[in-house]
This record gives C-alpha cells, structure tokens and sequence, in this order.
C-alpha cells in the first residue's frame, strides 16, 4: 500500500491536470464521487446507499452528466482503498479497475482516511502544529484511525493506519486535536473529554465529501505520474475479517503525555517542493 504527500487543497487542484479524473469512495454505506479538472471540482455528489454494487454505475452516469463529461474523457481513476467495509471496498475497487482496464486510463489507489484528514484542514482552518485523528468505525466494537499534524502546505502522516478500541485509542489522544469522522469521532471525543482532556470533533455532515478529495489527490498524482498497476493495487483492510486488535506495546504512555510510541511509524515531513513520492 502507497502513501502519497499530502498536501492542502488549493495546491492539489494546483498540481492536477486538465484532463478530468474520476474520483471514488466507496468504503463506508455513503457512496461520495467526485470529478477534478482544469483545477477545480466539475461535480460531485455524496449520499447513502443499500448497495454499492447496485447502485455504482448508475452514480457515475449521473455525476459524468452533471460535470458535462463523457466516459472516454476520463484521464484516470481514483479510488479510496480503506480501510472500511469489506464489501464497500471490493466493490469499489473492482469497478475502478475495471473502468481503468475498459478506458485504458490510468488508476492511483489512495487511503480513505487521508481524505478524511484533509476534509477537517478545508473545513475547520486547523492551525499549524495541530493534531488531526480521523475515526471511523470498524465494527466488533473498534474504530480505524490514523494520526496526523498540520504543517505550513499540507499534513504530516504520523502514523499507520490503525484498528484499535475506543477506549484504548482515547486514552492516547492528544489535548486540543481534532477528532473527525463517523458517529465513532464523537464517541471518542466524549471518552476524551472525561479523561480531561479537550478536542475539538468534526462530524460527518460537517465536513466536505470524501471523494472530493480523492479525486484532487489522484488528479494530482496522476498529473505527476505517479499511478499504480492495477493488477498490484489492493484495499487496505488493516485487518482480517476475523482479527483482533493487540497492542504492540502494552506499556505506551498516554496520549497527554507524548504521542509518538502509540503511531509507530517512521515519519517524513513535507516540504514545500516535495513532489508525489510512495512510502512501502
């Protein structure tokens, strides 16, 4: 799985190209497509739905009359690899690679929570040095998380993407970060509060479209070349249908007094002329 730098929106839409790009998220029960071109979204829309399966090409048909945009006319795909349902995400990427195999365009696979990440930056005018907590739920009593800062052009991704307990995950959570995500954010963030400890939490119907920002980052990325194999791109599951979560390291210290043993990663910052990179 890739991870590719991630950088505020203007700047994104800045990078893409002029040919459109379909971007697509598909990992939660919301379908949320979007189309990025000559620098600004040409549509987009985001609601719930019963099936993805049934209901996926008939969205995309939809979105492609509202952006004014033909089918052949795709330079590429985008496509939110997890993690989140199971299901959401097969369906989505099956379609993706199968439309980016009819078309002959290119594909790039993306993190679902880096767009939710980047929504809370367009959205809440999270300041420079601030953390950003993006959680979802992930059922069996978890959530799927993942740790970021705000930096000058963008976001530092400070961790791996994580499935963990509520009350594990918030007694690790930093004072004044921003939780975001599904009715999971929230939760968090009341446990947070009773610890002491006060964030700031942006709910789903706060925040922009996930696929919004899937599309400007594959727009983005594709415009740099830098795509992926469709027989190599897989969803990002972070765990097994029947996992459960251990800690690594049962002696982590909270949250309140350092972040970084819980977000085991090695960290890159952004720079301001760092261009699309993959970290294995």
């Amino acid at each position: 799985m890739t991870s590719r730098a991630l950088f505020r929106a203007e700047r994104l839409l800045g990078l893409a190209g002029d040919e459109p790009v379909l971007g697509l998220e598909t990992g939660s029960s919301t379908a949320s497509l979007a189309i990025v071109a000559h620098g600004r979204v040409l549509g987009e829309f985001s609601r719930p739905v019963s099936s993805h399966a049934a209901s996926i090409p008939e969205e995309v048909n939809e979105l492609l009359s509202e952006a004014g945009v033909n089918l052949s006319d795709l330079a590429g795909v985008a496509v939110g690899t997890g993690p989140g349902s199971f299901t959401g995400l097969r369906v989505g990427l099956s379609y993706a690679k199968g439309l980016a195999m009819a078309l002959r365009c290119a594909i790039v696979g993306l993190p679902s929570l880096d767009s939710v990440a980047l929504s809370v930056m367009q959205s809440s005018g999270a300041t420079v040095g601030q953390i950003v907590c993006p959680i979802v739920d992930a059922r069996r009593g978890e959530v799927y998380a993942a740790l970021y800062r705000v930096v000058s052009n963008g976001l530092e991704k400070l961790s791996d993407d994580m499935v963990a307990t509520l009350e594990w995950l918030s007694q690790r959570i930093p004072a004044e970060a921003v939780l975001a995500g599904d009715h999971s954010a929230a939760a968090a963030g009341l446990l947070v509060s009773k610890l002491g400890r006060r964030v700031t939490v942006a709910g789903e119907s706060e925040l922009p479209p996930r696929g919004r920002f899937i599309a400007m980052m594959g727009a983005a990325a594709i415009a740099c070349g830098d795509c992926d194999e469709v027989a190599a791109l897989q969803p990002l599951y972070v765990r097994s249908p029947q996992a459960t979560f251990k800690p690594r390291d049962a002696g982590l210290q909270a949250a309140g007094s350092g972040t970084e043993g819980l977000w085991s990663r090695e960290k890159s910052s952004l720079s301001s002329d760092m261009r699309f990179t993959t970290r294995n």
